[in-house]
């Protein structure tokens, strides 16, 4: 019986670590976004805390997961939230090399990251929340362990930015299309959406350009200034 157990508290772990990593390549391109702001020295220290407080939010956030994805408007409000963060971190993203370069700040960097992994963890979270069955234990082990994880692919991901800097545009796009996501699954438009299911994608896309447009605009914008 104990071996029974035993079994399952670890296929249910492996459950909630694969699961953690599949859903969590949205918020490590949220990480390195945030992060390739900071200082060389800084950016480390920015994707280790920003991974942690991420993955104590999200073992928070899974007790009333559910709960609150039935609230009306949250998601809206959500999804406006990242448009607003998405177009910011593209926006800020030309703004000089070398010793011209305007640094962000290590706790705004890590704030950005806290609020964009809240906004997209809300449903992710319950699929984490039916692999544990109400285990908590079996909860904050299997996220503790995917820190590791996904700080390695946040690092990553900062290294691919600055060697390919296209990467910065389509991490932007992904951001915007999460959120045009978030946006269109709200409780409210669950009518709408049911009747019409292809505005599932249509706002998915639609978030995904205004974030590229409005932050190609910003940038444009800000190159007379830095000159």
């Amino acid at each position: 019986m104990e071996m029974l157990q035993s079994a399952v508290f670890w296929i249910g772990l492996l459950k909630i670590i694969w699961i953690n990593i599949i859903l969590s390549g949205d918020n490590a391109v949220v990480i390195a976004l945030a992060a390739r702001s900071l200082p060389p020295h800084q950016q480390t220290k920015a994707v280790v805390l920003g991974s942690g407080a991420a993955v104590v939010l999200r073992i928070a956030l899974t007790v009333v997961a559910a709960k609150l994805l039935a609230l009306p408007y949250l998601q809206i409000v959500g999804g406006l939230l990242l448009l607003w963060i998405g177009v910011q971190l593209l926006g800020d993203e030309d703004e000089g090399e070398g010793e011209a370069r305007e640094y962000g700040s290590l706790m705004a960097a890590i704030r950005t990251i806290l609020i964009a992994d809240l906004v997209m963890s809300l449903d992710n979270v319950i699929a984490v929340a039916a692999a544990a069955k109400g285990d908590m234990t079996l909860l904050i082990l299997g996220l503790a362990i995917s820190i590791p994880l996904v700080i390695f692919g946040s690092t990553l991901m900062i290294k691919l930015m600055e060697r390919f800097p296209v990467i910065v545009v389509m991490g932007a796009a992904l951001i915007g299309w999460v959120a045009g996501e978030a946006i269109v699954s709200d409780a409210a438009l669950a009518g709408m959406l049911a009747a019409d299911p292809w505005l599932h994608y249509a706002g998915a896309a639609a978030g995904a350009a205004f974030v590229v447009g409005v932050g190609r605009l910003l940038q444009a914008r800000a190159r007379p200034k830095a000159a």
